[in-house]
């Protein structure tokens, strides 16, 4: 998903320029920064870090090329995050649900896209705006400032 400075959002399905000032940047770009580490901090102090782990689990599947580790790593998402009463159950409607399941028996790499989707959209509209005023997300941009000055001064 991540061409050069240009970055496809999930939601809108269109290139973004990235931003890389993480006081300037939205979700998606937060989760190919270094403010994904604090974002699921944040996501575990509310008890809801199996929405960015879906999101990430997601994402490394996407990239997979054997056929026999797609159908691996289709049912090891699948039982983490998707079947009822999943370790990591996420909150998907009962229509995607199905429709996963029915696509398990030959999974492919977009098998998880709209699931993926309705995540992305619940963080960007829920989960992201409560962080961008938490601790975590201030001690972030605290951190992305101080590297800022160290590398303008190499002594430090």
């Amino acid at each position: 998903m991540l061409k050069g400075n240009n970055i496809l959002n999930p939601i809108e399905g269109k290139h973004q320029h990235s931003k890389t000032a993480i006081g300037e940047c939205d979700l998606f770009s937060t989760l190919h920064l270094d403010g994904v580490e604090a974002f699921r901090t944040f996501l575990k102090s509310e008890f809801s870090e199996e929405n960015v782990e879906f999101w990430l689990a997601c994402e490394d599947f996407k990239k997979t090329k054997s056929p026999t580790k797609i159908a691996l790593k289709a049912q090891k998402i699948y039982s983490d995050f998707i079947q009822a009463d999943a370790p990591k159950e996420i909150n998907i409607d009962f229509h995607t649900k199905n429709h996963i399941a029915q696509n398990m028996t030959e999974p492919t790499l977009s098998c998880f896209d709209d699931a993926q989707r309705l995540i992305y959209s619940l963080m960007a509209k829920d989960s992201f705006p409560r962080f961008l005023r938490s601790e975590e997300y201030k001690e972030l941009v605290k951190k992305q400032q101080n590297g800022k000055q160290k590398r303008w001064l190499p002594f430090l």
